[in-house]
């Protein structure tokens, strides 16, 4: 099925952790050699008639705010998401930190699809577990870069 053919009205959120701003640079052997703006382009002309939010940030904080904008909240009296049918996130470090975005995750009614592109289960002991992966609708671990497009391809599918 070519889901490119469907006229969406809606958006889809892709969010990216603490590191993420160096992918293509930063441990080309674990990461990949890509870019997120090549990812970006990859997954946008794959899907010319989905709208893609791109946020990244190295601070927790701003991760659990686009979750929660993307619920309808507004943070700071400002709403800048709007109709987020669901989000793909990589929260890098997070993942195997961060109580406080596993809460925002878990109380979050748009779907979230955790991405992580080593195989975490190969990794160092302390990146093995991911808080986040029981709490989000779907998880894709150690697919490289194209886990973002295998991300969006589910949410497509299972809206």
């Amino acid at each position: 099925m070519n889901l490119s053919t469907f006229n969406f009205q809606f958006s889809i959120l892709i969010i990216n952790g603490p590191n993420l701003n160096r992918l293509g640079l930063r441990k080309p052997e674990i990461y990949g050699s890509k870019t997120m703006a090549q990812i970006l382009l990859d997954i946008q002309r794959q899907w010319p008639d989905v709208h893609f939010v791109y946020r990244q940030s190295n601070h927790e904080g701003d991760l659990i705010d686009w979750i929660q904008e993307a619920n309808g909240e507004l943070i700071n009296g400002d709403a800048t998401l709007n109709d987020v049918a669901g989000i793909v996130l990589n929260a890098g470090g997070y993942s195997h930190t961060s109580v406080a975005l596993r809460d925002a995750v878990e109380e979050s009614e748009v779907p979230v699809v955790e991405v992580h592109i080593s195989d975490i289960s190969k990794r160092e002991p302390f990146r093995r577990t991911s808080l986040l992966t029981d709490v989000c609708a779907h998880s894709i671990i150690g697919k490289g870069t194209d886990g973002y497009q295998e991300a969006v391809e589910w949410l497509l599918e299972n809206k």
